[in-house]
């Protein structure tokens, strides 16, 4: 619940736990077990493109990013994980595959993570722009 923006009866918006690799890394999940958009519901595949959209503008939104990588691999868990990252035009360290360098950089302990009390700040900020969308 500490990381956890939004639920739908569909989907879970959260931030990337601790450690995160860049402030602002959404996580959208499935609440449903499935591997991906292969195994989606009829219901799943319709909301998709909206869930999508709207967590990835939420990204933009907090982060002032340029841009959202979307990515999913379902390898390290078997479930739908949608990894929502912010690109920054300045940032070489978020270009592309570069963000999976960044990802074992800080994994191994040669990067910082991004400090807790930002992630708090974060999902807090998350939280308060959805409520005020209605």
């Amino acid at each position: 619940m500490r990381y956890e923006i939004e639920r739908s009866e569909l989907w879970v918006l959260r931030h990337h736990p601790d450690p995160a690799p860049l402030p602002g890394w959404l996580l959208l999940d499935s609440l449903r077990h499935c591997s991906g958009p292969v195994d989606f519901s009829e219901a799943e595949a319709m909301d998709w493109g909206r869930a999508v959209r709207n967590a990835s503008l939420l990204v933009k939104q907090i982060t002032g990013c340029q841009r959202v990588y979307a990515i999913a691999f379902g390898e390290g868990a078997q479930h739908l994980h949608l990894h929502l990252i912010p690109r920054h035009l300045d940032e070489p360290g978020s270009k592309a595959w570069a963000v999976a360098d960044l990802y074992r950089a800080m994994d191994s302990g040669d990067r910082a993570a991004t400090d807790s009390a930002v992630v708090v700040t974060m999902v807090q900020r998350c939280r308060s722009l959805l409520s005020t969308r209605g």
